[in-house]
């Protein structure tokens, strides 16, 4: 299906003031024993004097070391191979394409969600540069509960996926909710936008957009300061804000791609 998209004036104030960023949201070693000085009978404490029973002894646990050695280096030769395949690769995430970025994908057998039960989640996905990594999650997460992805760099800046049920908001939006019926872009913001910058959004809006892809649509919103880029929209029984941020310098820098990200952003 084609793409259309809908550019709407700023109808917040344009007045900006610099301020320090309250909000967590945006501030994972032998076989061998070590020597034999004695061998004792099953009877008694007296060492074994004869050498027949010691050459016997040795043949016997020197066969069983060797088997029990091929075992352990066959373990290890499958275990080298494993961490071969998977070093370096996070679920989800595809290899760098010729222009050096990569696709996640949130993975099907993922669990239902960070603080949003068990039910089945459509998967998300969006696309980073390369040394883009993906940042753990925890319970305890300082930005809430539903925080469901972090990934960051370094150098470029950091990004987040909040995935909240839909009935949070409002009891009459059923199973296959869509952002339209969640409110149109100013409400959605200013209900919302608080949750991502840990703030009131008056007056940090520079501009929203709508647009629509496969039959889906998505409201942004870009925000400053903080510098802030939201991706709205809804499926299934949830509502996704998919949210790229970064602190002035970066912005300024790699603004360009930071966009790339924010625009890259599909529900599945």
């Amino acid at each position: 299906m084609g793409t259309t998209a809908l550019f709407i004036t700023n109808p917040f104030s344009s007045i900006f003031h610099q301020q320090n960023l309250p909000s967590p949201l945006l501030h994972p070693h032998r076989f061998l024993p070590k020597r034999v000085s004695a061998l004792h009978c099953a009877h008694n404490q007296n060492p074994i004097s004869s050498p027949a029973l010691i050459r016997r002894w040795v043949l016997v646990s020197g066969v069983s070391l060797l088997s029990s050695a091929a075992l352990g280096l066959q373990n290890e030769c499958l275990a080298a191979v494993k961490q071969g395949l998977l070093a370096g690769r996070i679920p989800g995430l595809s290899e760098p394409d010729e222009q050096g970025w990569r696709t996640y994908r949130r993975p099907d057998e993922k669990s239902g969600g960070h603080g949003v039960g068990w039910s089945p989640i459509i998967p998300y996905a969006f696309s980073v540069p390369q040394d883009w990594e993906e940042v753990p999650v925890s319970i305890a997460d300082l930005g809430g509960t539903e925080i469901d992805l972090r990934f960051g760099s370094l150098k470029e800046g950091r990004l987040f996926v909040i995935v909240a049920p839909v009935r949070r908001f409002s009891d009459v939006i059923g199973e296959d909710a869509t952002i339209e019926m969640v409110g149109p872009p100013e409400k959605v913001i200013n209900a919302f936008g608080p949750e991502v910058i840990g703030e009131n959004v008056e007056g940090k809006v520079i501009s929203m957009s709508v647009a629509e892809y496969s039959g889906r649509t998505y409201y942004q919103f870009e925000l400053e300061p903080p510098h802030v880029i939201i991706t709205a929209t809804a499926a299934g029984n949830r509502l996704y804000l998919f949210n790229v941020t970064a602190n002035g310098l970066q912005w300024k820098r790699h603004y360009k791609d930071l966009k790339r990200i924010a625009d890259s952003f599909r529900v599945v």
